[in-house]
């Protein structure tokens, strides 16, 4: 028998010492089982809480050391794979209400309700931001984190000051927040081992130009979605300017979902062509112009009360045929599983009810989290792309009886597959797995899993021993 999904994701952590390693492992397993609970819930006894809470504030922890061992398990899945591997980066940022915010940090300045004055009142988020790469095939298969970063925006005044006196394509790379893009590419390549299969998805946050020559630098790929109109070819025109005498090549179908759930589908007209791309005007003696491929995507005849699809995107990937660009939008589309995984995080695993009190504390349980989220995500993904799949690579034996005896409608004699698994545990949870239903999404396999396992049995005796690791 192999070893446990637990045992693989932390097998490459090492905090120091073994009884912090023990302990990674048997609080990385209790949050899998019991995902979008209190910690005193997910631990079930009063010792296993306070050894939790002790974890979380240790010097000898940090969210680096804790994701070390799931970054090296991404780094062998990547290496099991064949083809391009996706490195979707995204920031997502976590609001907490406390009685002394300064301990954690803040995000960003909110505008409240007017005062008496009938002025807006402006107030600082409590939180942290959280920058992730999460490493996934073309199929939409998550193989796990490659880089993340945790941090509060108290630490960039300095850079905010320096905006509001010089241009901020002026202010050093190294000064601003935008950093973060630029760092986890370079870690994410060092994890694979293989930048030239990695291709680099972001959105228009990530339209930097020092992304673009550290990518080839380092020999990988990126395609992002653009916010600036660049200078082009010979630094006399623009992006845009020249995107405009190009005729399109064709036109391609996408079907979405609105905020609300509502389907929607969008014929857009696509236009591509290679051109020179020249860095900003103060940092041309700094940066070389590259030659990169424009890919425009708009939509004909958007709906009334519906903004249009507008796609403006960048690459230094080929791009020689309408099919090319069709295939750079269909990855690109897949940006959005990023997205999922923070809302798997956050209404799954529930990080803004958590209750500890400083950054550190927090940023330590949040890195456990994401190896849950990843879990859940990996697993809803593997149904729908391997429905066939042996599921002893994912349920125990105890589990898949279990699953078995509480399924009504099974077949005794037939062999089950992971897909039928997957919608047993989704049916805990209140599935109802009818023909016309959408397989079960990641964030209600967070609640479904919780009901799959039976309440741990608290230890009797003194309930303040075995806290010190």
């Amino acid at each position: 028998m192999g070893p446990s999904w637990m045992e693989t994701e932390t097998a490459g952590c090492d905090l120091g010492d073994v009884r912090l390693n023990r302990r990674l492992g048997s609080m990385l397993e209790a949050l899998g089982e019991r995902p979008g609970k209190s910690l005193p819930t997910a631990f079930q006894d009063w010792s296993n809480t306070k050894a939790a809470y002790r974890f979380f504030s240790n010097r000898n922890v940090s969210e680096d050391k804790i994701l070390e061992g799931h970054f090296a398990a991404s780094a062998l899945r990547v290496q099991a794979t064949e083809g391009p591997i996706l490195i979707l980066q995204d920031t997502t940022e976590f609001s907490f209400k406390r009685a002394a915010p300064e301990k954690i940090g803040f995000t960003k300045i909110a505008t409240g309700p007017k005062g008496k004055d009938r002025r807006h009142q402006k107030y600082r988020v409590c939180g942290l931001l959280m920058h992730t790469s999460l490493a996934m095939t073309p199929n939409g298969l998550p193989l796990g984190l490659t880089a993340a970063k945790f941090w509060s925006r108290a630490q960039f005044k300095g850079c905010d000051a320096l905006k509001r006196k010089i241009n901020p394509t002026r202010v050093p790379i190294d000064q601003k927040e935008s950093i973060r893009w630029l760092e986890n590419l370079r870690l994410s390549c060092e994890l694979t081992g293989t930048p030239e299969r990695c291709v680099h998805i972001g959105d228009r946050e990530s339209d930097i130009y020092e992304l673009y020559c550290l990518a080839q630098d380092l020999g990988t790929n990126f395609l992002v979605r653009s916010c600036v109109d660049r200078l082009a070819e010979g630094g006399d025109t623009t992006i845009a300017r020249v995107m405009a005498q190009v005729q399109s090549s064709g036109t391609h179908e996408v079907r979405f979902r609105d905020a609300q759930g509502k389907e929607h589908r969008a014929v857009l007209s696509i236009r591509h062509a290679t051109m020179t791309v020249r860095p900003p005007i103060g940092k041309q003696k700094k940066y070389p112009h590259q030659s990169l491929q424009i890919i425009h995507a708009e939509e004909f005849d958007p709906p009334m009360g519906r903004a249009p699809v507008i796609w403006k995107l960048i690459t230094n990937l080929p791009v020689a045929s309408h099919a090319d660009a069709v295939h750079k939008l269909e990855w690109y589309a897949l940006r959005w599983k990023i997205e999922t995984f923070f809302r798997t995080l956050k209404t799954g695993c529930r990080i803004e009810e958590l209750r500890l009190a400083t950054a550190d504390r927090l940023a330590n349980c949040i890195a456990l989290c994401c190896v849950v989220a990843w879990r859940v995500s990996w697993l809803s993904m593997l149904s729908r792309e391997a429905p066939a799949a042996d599921p002893a690579a994912v349920f125990t034996d105890d589990e898949r009886h279990l699953l078995e005896h509480v399924t009504p409608d099974r077949k005794r004699e037939a062999p089950h597959d992971l897909e039928f698994y997957v919608r047993a545990v989704a049916r805990l949870g209140g599935y109802l797995n009818r023909a016309s239903d959408p397989p079960p999404g990641t964030t209600g396999n967070h609640r479904h899993m919780a009901r799959l396992l039976p309440p741990r049995r608290p230890r009797r005796g003194n309930p303040h021993r075995n806290v010190a690791a």
